[in-house]
């Protein structure tokens, strides 16, 4: 792969690849794994991971079953014992 950096950048790698005492590729991976991490931690989304979200919130949030955490919490009690103990004795309604 072959890329094309401006004088400014091409000073920094090298001063950093010899400060480190590492390959410049080493440090260029580095970089872009940082800015990968940070980017999505720091709330930057692209365009589509944006309507992906938008799309979750308006049309799958409101299906999700509203009921009392207690039911919700049984339930899944039942299927936990219910998997030690070989399956449901009856279906949930």
């Amino acid at each position: 792969m072959t890329f094309t950096l401006d004088d400014e950048t091409v000073r920094r790698l090298r001063e950093l690849a010899a400060r480190l005492d590492r390959p410049q590729s080493y440090v260029v991976r580095e970089a872009i794994r940082e800015y990968g991490t940070r980017g999505s931690a720091s709330g930057k989304l692209s365009e589509t991971e944006r309507a992906r979200l938008l799309y979750i919130m308006d049309h799958l949030l409101p299906k999700l079953p509203k009921r009392p955490q207690k039911e919700a919490d049984a339930e899944l009690r039942e299927i936990r014992r219910a998997r030690r103990h070989g399956g449901r004795l009856h279906p949930v309604e």
